[in-house]
């Protein structure tokens, strides 16, 4: 049986086009407004939604997503919160895939068979934990494609041919190509250099390839399309949330708005890109 995630790129290829993969934080600023974004997000142009699950030390991200995280768990955001957000938002988007991103820490003290079930019926369809290396796999990547969700592995530009095949060897739904070396939001990525990156990868797997790490605008969005099946954004949202918010860190009128005005803008830059 296919995954939402499988589904939606082949979608995506049959109309010749990219995803555009959007990453937010549950529970940022807090459960409604973050419930309310999420709702919002599909109808603003993202294809996937990568929910981020949140944690006091993220060592992958950078400075916005830290923050997120931090404004997240300070309003109460659990792990059981954000399966609970996600079973919400499915009950009127059958469609829209969704997965978890984050760190084991919080799966692990969740329960690892525990977590999977609920997860599953909650509507979850992948999984990108950052922090668990092919030689953990047994830890929860295999259970994960026991319980029918995709497990999505980071490649980095310092994965190089021979690691490659270990990295790929239970990865499912999609590959995540981080095209910076360095945290999330650090720097922009170069196209050219990325389309070779997503070239090679590419001759070790039948898998899409997305792209992310420093993307921020519709013409970025554009430029790295052209060469990838899918193009992943997230401190550039996670910073409009920041900047909807009062003087007190709170939300706003404005917050959701802010977040899907800037979607419709990437997204349109998605579907302007020319398959190279």
């Amino acid at each position: 049986m296919t995954t939402r995630i499988e589904q939606r790129f082949a979608a995506l290829k049959r109309e010749g086009r990219a995803a555009l993969v959007t990453f937010v934080t549950a529970g940022d600023p807090d459960r409604a407004t973050s419930l309310a974004i999420l709702r919002a997000l599909p109808g603003a142009g993202a294809d996937i939604i990568e929910l981020g699950m949140p944690f006091t030390d993220p060592m992958a991200d950078g400075p916005a997503i830290q923050a997120s995280s931090l404004r997240a768990l300070k309003a109460g955001q659990t792990l059981k919160k954000t399966l609970a957000m996600v079973a919400e938002f499915r009950a009127a988007d059958a469609a829209t895939p969704i997965v978890l991103m984050g760190y084991y820490n919080p799966i692990y003290i969740y329960g690892v068979g525990r977590f999977l079930i609920d997860a599953k019926a909650a509507g979850v369809d992948g999984l990108i934990v950052v922090d668990l290396p092919p030689e953990e796999d047994d830890e929860l990547c295999l259970p994960a494609l026991a319980a029918g969700l995709n497990f999505i592995r980071l490649a980095t530009p310092t994965t190089n041919d021979k690691r490659l095949p270990a990295v790929l060897a239970n990865t499912s739904g999609f590959v995540y190509y981080v095209s910076i070396t360095g945290i999330t939001g650090s720097a922009a990525p170069d196209a050219d250099k990325v389309h070779a990156a997503v070239t090679r990868i590419k001759r070790h797997t039948q898998l899409p390839v997305a792209v992310g790490f420093g993307v921020r605008t519709a013409k970025q969005t554009r430029a790295i399309a052209a060469g990838a099946e899918g193009v992943v954004v997230g401190s550039a949202l996670v910073n409009a949330v920041k900047e909807s918010l009062d003087k007190k860190g709170k939300a706003t009128s404005r917050t959701v708005k802010a977040v899907t005005t800037l979607v419709a803008e990437l997204a349109k830059g998605v579907r302007g890109a020319r398959k190279t």
